[in-house]
Parts: C-alpha cells; structure tokens; sequence
C-alpha cells in the first residue's frame, strides 16, 4: 500500500493544535497532528453531502435563496449544496483556516468538482459565527460542519456557537420556515433538547459516512417556524 505523504501543516487559531493534509494516490486525508485522529478523508464524504441535501430540500423553487455554509472542509457540502438550489441563489461559505480554502483550490478541490469556481459561491474567511445577524433575518438555510459536532473539538468558539445563546442568534438569523442543519458524529439528546428550547422544530437523521455503509453520522435538521 502506498504511504501517506504530508502536503502541508497549518495552524488551527486559538491554539487549537496543527491540521494536517496527507495524500495517498488519488486519496486526501485532513488530520489532526499527534494521535488525534483523520477529521475527514475524501473517500468518505455521504454524510457531509447529506447535510446539505437535507438542509436545502426545502429551496429548490426558492429564487434567490441565500444559504450559509459553516466550514468548507473538502467542499462536498457545497458541492452538494449547488446541485439543490436554483442559478439564482448564493451561497456563502464560512471557513476559519484560510490554508483549508487553498487546499480546495488546489489538488484537493479536484474530488468535490471544485465548487469554489462555481459564481453562486462568495468565501468569507473567518469564524462563521461573525457572520450571524441578531436583528435580521438574511438565511434561508445554515448548513454547520464546523467541528466534530455540537461538541467544538478543534476550536474553543464552537462552545459558544452551540450554546443556548449561540442558537438563539442562528435562530433570529433565519428566514421563517429557514433550516438549520448540523452535522454531528454522534447524537446528542442534549443539545437536541436546546435546539427545541430555542424555538425549532427538530428532527435527525442518521446517515452512513459511504453509501450503506461507514461510521453512522446524524444531521440535526432544526426548522423555524
């Protein structure tokens, strides 16, 4: 088997260690440095493409539909996100690492069919919670995958955006009948029951990392109504 190669290393901000990304053939692996573990790797990537199917079902016919993005990754959530939503649309991404989006303009864009050329995509680099309005409604739809879930494991803010205070301005952030969709590794009866506080109507689904088949993943699908 061919050997992983180090492509770059990175900084994550507020000492949040040092990401990594690795190639092996046509395979790319982003990684925590030391023994904390493969965040994403470009062969598994159902779950991140589901996030975005389900959280943008309801915009297909919206014109002019605005969607957030919370965390670029290997761009198979906006890739995805761009094949549901109508020419009208725009969709912003919000990434905190700006080695992750020269990534994705490099090699590594090539496995979601590099999304970020298509001209519905505006990139704000920087922390995504910047970008949540407390006194207007501007989203139709926020799809989050900025972490390991409702639990920040690689950025200390990811607290705050998860907390009861943190939904309370997604929620005024969103359109009336707005989804907000969270990609998680695991459930979590907790932060269900805050998202229920907050407001939305929510359900989950539970979604394999490969086509039937992988680690089970489950989306958060949190309605304003």
């Amino acid at each position: 088997m061919n050997p992983w190669k180090l492509l770059d290393k990175t900084e994550i901000p507020n000492d949040g260690g040092q990401l990594e990304l690795l190639q092996r053939g046509d395979e790319f692996s982003i990684r925590l440095s030391g023994n904390r573990g493969e965040l994403m790797n470009s062969r598994l990537h159902n779950s991140e493409e589901a996030l975005a199917e389900l959280g943008c079902a309801h915009l297909k016919s919206t014109v002019g539909a605005q969607v957030l993005v919370g965390g670029l990754g290997m761009g198979f959530t906006l890739a995805a996100a761009l094949k549901v939503v109508p020419q009208s649309a725009k969709i912003t991404v919000a990434e905190l690492i700006p080695a992750v989006v020269e990534w994705n303009r490099g090699a590594l864009g090539e496995g979601a069919g590099r999304p970020l050329l298509d001209g519905r995509v505006r990139i704000h680099t920087g922390d995504v919670i910047d970008l949540f309005s407390k006194n207007k409604s501007i989203f139709d739809a926020v799809l989050l995958d900025v972490d390991n879930g409702p639990e920040g494991l690689t950025h200390s803010a990811n607290h705050h955006l998860y907390s009861l205070n943190g939904l309370k301005t997604i929620y005024n952030s969103l359109r009336t009948e707005g989804m907000l969709a969270i990609w998680s590794a695991a459930p979590d009866d907790t932060f269900l029951r805050s998202l229920k506080k907050v407001g939305f109507k929510v359900t989950t689904q539970t979604v394999r990392a490969r086509v039937g088949k992988g680690s089970r993943h489950t989306i958060f699908l949190a309605k304003k109504t």
